[in-house]
């Protein structure tokens, strides 16, 4: 029980027995039958407030010995991580102490790579703020995760020295929990982890490789030898009398008329006498011409001129989950034309008053997010999701709003929307967006997201299109551009001019049938075309 005391005494940060359980979440490699002992030297150091219990004292433990580590895992204690100064929970990040009595390092905590999102695998580092050696306090960034949405910073909630940096400036693709840095307790021991390597047992990425899968055996194969090809003299048949109907195959057809052969003239040697591409191709030979179609153009060229460009982390995401969304979600899609000159007479009138009061300008997009959200609370089997066991309607409308950017494509949630005004709805989206063009947000401005929004119309002048549904959502509404049409007037030879917006509705039919797709888009167009009931 010596080493076990020696453990127990190993830090300062470590002697106080109640904090030790507190924040341990595991101990592993002590047999049971040194349980109720350990429980005992723990009792007599701390003289007070703790009673040994016997194997009821510290339980879940397995076997140890002397070759073994003494391993605990806090949990939400040491690391901490935040999007721009945004604080996540702390068991995203399991950073471990471990004590190894075969490599004789010091306490030590392992780093591993959080997850940040849940859609996160894996992760770049960006760069680290802390060097080898440099001193971390609380609240202090240790480096910038690139992740799947967006940069994040990681900071350290206690004290000590950044011993080894195992994933430096730029790296890629570090999975979840993997080990990417060594902190330690003491500035002396960080010369000990200069060349040091997690084991594979500690970092989820550092398996070992798989070997290769054994080769089938070969077959030998005894090579025939090669005969020179045979001469063979196609027998011409006389020509066929006028108006006798000649069997051919529609390949020696079009071979015969390629090489410009008197199909007439040729002897069938297929079935019924018909002839075949054989029979065209042994003509050819017989009078020391090249065989087969005209020669294709050469095919070599020039070489193509092109650049390489490695897959960001946001592309690679948004492939694989539009292709999932693609190959896994029933899509179908209706369009719907809506007459948007009332509603840019109401934008009109509230720019004015914006202007007047300070306030930024309201967009058509703003409004048609308020009339999505607005029809979704109408029709609320559109604001659901599919399930294997059920389909989970939401009782908050949170629409998410594509943005495109240099880095990729962005969908920030705007949050209940339903229930806000187009000055806020206008303010959000216009902060969010930026925050994406500077690749700042935050996980809890695009998650959470209920519905989805495109619009290719404004931006680009896209007449209609049909986007992909984002999952786990059932549906996304793809906005068009506005066009002047003319229109019947209320005479005989009247006619007016008006202003038509297209909208495409993806739906998935898992969840959405299409009678309720069509009352949802009913619901939309009728607050598009009479927009003041948005305002009631």
């Amino acid at each position: 029980m010596a080493y076990a005391s020696q453990i127990i005494n190993h830090s300062k940060k470590l002697r106080s027995t109640p904090k030790l359980f507190r924040q341990a979440s595991m101990v592993r490699w002590f047999s049971e039958d040194a349980q109720s002992s350990i429980d005992n030297e723990i009792w007599k150091i701390q003289g007070s407030g703790y009673k040994a219990s016997g194997k009821g004292g510290i339980k879940n433990l397995a076997n140890f010995n002397n070759r073994s580590q003494f391993l605990i895992c806090q949990r939400g204690v040491s690391m901490m991580a935040t999007s721009i100064g945004n604080p996540f929970s702390g068991s995203q990040i399991n950073p471990a102490r471990g004590f190894s009595s075969d490599s004789g390092l010091p306490p030590h905590q392992e780093v591993g790579m959080p997850s940040l999102s849940p859609t996160m695998t894996e992760g770049n580092i960006a760069r680290w703020l802390k060097k080898e050696g440099d001193k971390i306090s609380p609240g202090e960034v240790l480096c910038e995760v690139e992740t799947d949405k967006a940069t994040v910073e990681m900071e350290c909630m206690e004290e000590g020295y950044l011993a080894k940096i195992i994933c430096g400036d730029g790296a890629k693709e570090i999975k979840v929990g993997e080990v990417i840095a060594i902190t330690v307790e003491d500035e002396e021991d960080i010369a000990k982890f200069k060349d040091y390597k997690p084991t594979s047992s500690n970092t989820g990425a550092a398996s070992a490789p798989e070997s290769p899968a054994p080769s089938p055996p070969k077959k030998e194969v005894v090579e025939e030898p090669v005969r020179s090809p045979q001469p063979s003299t196609v027998k011409q048949s006389p020509p066929s009398p006028a108006g006798e109907r000649i069997f051919a195959s529609p390949l020696a057809r079009k071979l015969a008329e390629e090489n410009n052969v008197p199909i007439s003239s040729i002897k069938g040697t297929g079935p019924d006498g018909s002839i075949v591409k054989a029979d065209i191709e042994d003509y050819l030979a017989s009078r020391g011409k090249e065989s087969t179609a005209p020669k294709a153009k050469d095919a070599a060229g020039a070489p193509l001129d092109y650049s390489d460009l490695p897959h960001t982390q946001i592309r690679k995401v948004t492939a694989s989950r539009l292709l999932f969304s693609k190959q896994t979600i029933p899509h179908y899609y209706l369009t719907v034309d809506t007459c948007v000159d009332k509603l840019m007479d109401l934008r009109n009138q509230l720019n004015a008053l914006q202007e007047a009061s300070g306030g930024k300008r309201i967009s058509v997009n703003d409004l048609v997010i308020k009339a999505a959200a607005l029809a979704l609370r109408k029709v609320p089997q559109c604001n659901s999701s599919w399930t294997d066991n059920y389909i989970r309607q939401y009782h908050n409308v949170n629409i998410n709003v594509a943005v495109q950017t240099d880095n990729g494509l962005f969908v920030p949630v705007i949050r209940d929307a339903d229930k806000k005004g187009l000055s806020t709805i206008s303010n959000e989206v216009k902060k969010l967006a930026q925050k994406a063009r500077d690749n700042t947000l935050k996980p809890e401005d695009y998650e959470g997201g209920t519905f989805t929004v495109s619009n290719l119309g404004g931006p680009f002048g896209i007449k209609q299109f049909c986007a992909i549904i984002n999952p786990p959502q059932s549906g996304i509404l793809a906005v068009g551009s506005a066009e002047k049409r003319v229109i019947p007037g209320s005479g005989a030879q009247e006619f007016k001019f008006a202003s038509f917006m297209s909208v495409t509705l993806s739906c998935d039919h898992r969840v959405i049938d299409g009678a309720i797709g069509a009352d949802w888009l009913k619901a939309f167009k009728g607050y598009i075309e009479n927009p003041e009931s948005m305002l009631l």
